[in-house]
């Protein structure tokens, strides 16, 4: 399917990843993501906290997987806050998230050069794996990994808080593959048109979602200056719910 064009982000919004990043940093102590899982766990982290956690993976992708334009990267994660930071530091690298299908697989069929993935286990490939523990705030994973995979959570942390060389961006290499297809230069406005209001505090429910959808829509919330609040609603329902949005300040509801 040929790559989206829609128009490109409002005046005044930013036209890439690399602003959008900039832009989370202006309040650096602000909330911007929070995090209600179905183990009852809760992470918040701010502006400045999120965006350290993209660079530092960025850094790891490019130093150590040579992403930058055309590499294909498989994000087979759940729509989890582990995801809205593996998702833009692809994009912030120049390359492309391919969507995983139920069973991990590219969803496009096609070969990938990366496998970002909760369920190392299950990838046989010649591409290199990287274990994304969904655990509350892990610092390694738990167990054996296969061999040659990386650990993603104790790998990032080795990784400088400022962005290292990343290769010079290419607006029309794919940024989103496995359906519909988007260009990079079409990241934001793709995102923009599911946009919530203007610094909406967003409560969205994660069930229904993939690892993509959920960034997608998290790329939109932080392009108008808004944050998100992600619920589990198997685990959060009813007055739990309720007491939540008054908590969390919540004015936009898509639960």
């Amino acid at each position: 399917m040929p790559a989206t064009t829609p128009d490109s982000p409002a005046a005044g919004r930013p036209a890439d990843v690399a602003a959008l990043l900039a832009g989370l940093v202006r309040e650096p102590g602000r909330p911007r993501l929070t995090w209600y899982g179905p183990d009852h766990e809760r992470v918040e982290l701010s502006g400045a906290v999120l965006a350290n956690w993209v660079v530092k993976t960025t850094n790891l992708l490019v130093e150590e997987l040579d992403a930058g334009p055309g590499v294909r990267v498989l994000l087979d994660l759940p729509a989890h806050w582990r995801a809205l930071t593996w998702a833009p530091a692809v994009w912030r690298a120049g390359a492309c998230v391919v969507r995983a299908d139920a069973a991990g697989a590219p969803a496009d069929g096609r070969r990938v050069d990366v496998v970002v993935t909760s369920r190392p286990d299950e990838h046989s490939t010649d591409a290199p794996v990287v274990a994304v523990s969904l655990a509350a705030l892990a610092r390694s994973w738990a167990g054996p990994l296969p061999r040659g995979a990386v650990d993603a959570a104790a790998a990032v942390m080795t990784y400088p808080d400022a962005l290292g060389w990343v290769p010079a961006p290419d607006a029309g290499a794919p940024a989103v593959a496995g359906g519909p297809d988007v260009a990079h230069a079409a990241l934001l406005g793709t995102a923009l048109e599911a946009a919530p209001p203007a610094g909406a505090r967003v409560l969205r429910d994660v069930r229904g979602l993939d690892g993509v959808d959920l960034a997608l829509a998290a790329v939109a919330t932080w392009a108008v200056d808004g944050s998100l609040v992600l619920v589990d609603g198997a685990a959060v329902d009813g007055p739990a719910l309720d007491r939540l949005r008054s908590g969390e300040r919540v004015t936009h509801d898509r639960a």
